[in-house]
């Protein structure tokens, strides 16, 4: 009997009808599965990963490139979406510095520090082979040393990342940038525009490439990494939104097993990520219209997660409450 079978049996031995909590009681089923137990209770952190991206210097991104070392700091200090979500979920916040441009030295803030921001992607490879394997060496050890946790939660901060994102999105699965390319931090037409053109460059100048090591970014390839290692260790991966999917995306290409750890927090209004939810086979949880990245739209459906093991935990069976189970 697997640990999803008994977390079903013990979902039907509740006191409500069978399958009345819907796709809570397939979330706490998944869940089990992943881990191969029915946890008690969950042990939640979210790691956001920052890195900034040579491709800003084609004025695709709203904000200046400095404001992602600035949200590093901000983080660091506890006045973000995120922090504030977090806090809440009760979840772990972990902070890694993947490769701004600007370091920020603060220890709240692991650093791995691939390198001081990614090389302009429409010129040429953003990184090297071996970029992508630091990263992935270095999510290895973090995942390794949160040991005991359940679910970790991906999120993400870097200037220019869905400029990134789009493009490696119009590599993997083949499709027109025009299709992927939203307005990100807030562009108007004109800046879509730039941002559609900059991924048809990015796709022409490294044609043949792998799409990773040449379209995407530090922070991007750490977050593949997470999932490769939750993936072998039987951690369930929350993603966020269009970033944290590309790079579950990008896993999955690596390793098409790692699908099944992923569970997918919500659908942001990027364009590109109903796109690639559907390329991962994944239904979120939540779609509240969120653009913010950070991990905020993992963080809001931790309460789920939480819930759904929590029933299993703390609801009475029809045996324990003397109620009259009808079998359906």
């Amino acid at each position: 009997m697997s640990a999803y079978d008994d977390a079903r049996r013990a979902y039907d031995a509740k006191t409500k009808p069978r399958g009345s909590l819907g796709r809570l009681e397939d979330l706490g089923c998944r869940l089990a599965a992943i881990r191969g137990f029915v946890p008690d209770r969950l042990e939640t952190a979210i790691v956001v990963a920052a890195g900034d991206h040579g491709v800003a210097d084609e004025g695709v991104s709203a904000y200046p490139q400095e404001v992602t070392a600035q949200m590093v700091a901000n983080f660091a200090a506890g006045g973000a979406a995120i922090n504030v979500l977090a806090r809440r979920a009760g979840a772990r916040l972990v902070v890694v510095d993947a490769g701004t441009a600007v370091p920020f030295e603060h220890e709240l803030v692991r650093s791995i520090r691939i390198g001081a921001g990614t090389a302009n992607m429409t010129l040429g490879p953003a990184m090297r082979a071996e970029d992508v394997e630091r990263a992935f060496a270095a999510a290895d050890s973090l995942v390794g040393e949160l040991e005991g946790v359940d679910v970790i939660g991906l999120g993400e901060m870097g200037i220019a990342n869905t400029t990134s994102a789009s493009a490696l999105t119009a590599a993997f699965l083949e499709v027109d940038p025009a299709l992927v390319c939203g307005r990100g931090t807030g562009l108007d037409d004109e800046g879509v525009g730039r941002k559609v053109d900059a991924v048809r460059r990015a796709l022409a100048a490294n044609e043949g490439a792998d799409p990773l090591t040449a379209l995407g970014g530090f922070e991007i390839a750490f977050l593949a990494g997470v999932v490769l290692a939750c993936e072998r260790r039987r951690v369930a991966v929350l993603l966020d939104g269009f970033i944290t999917g590309v790079a579950a995306l990008a896993a999955a290409r690596v390793s098409p097993g790692a699908v099944d750890v992923m569970i997918a927090a919500h659908r942001s209004s990027e364009p590109g990520h109903a796109l690639v939810l559907d390329a991962l086979g994944l239904e979120p949880l939540l779609d509240l219209g969120l653009r913010l990245g950070e991990g905020s739209g993992a963080a809001l459906a931790l309460p789920l997660l939480d819930a759904s093991i929590a029933i299993l935990a703390e609801m009475a069976t029809f045996g324990d409450a003397g109620v009259t189970d009808a079998g359906r």
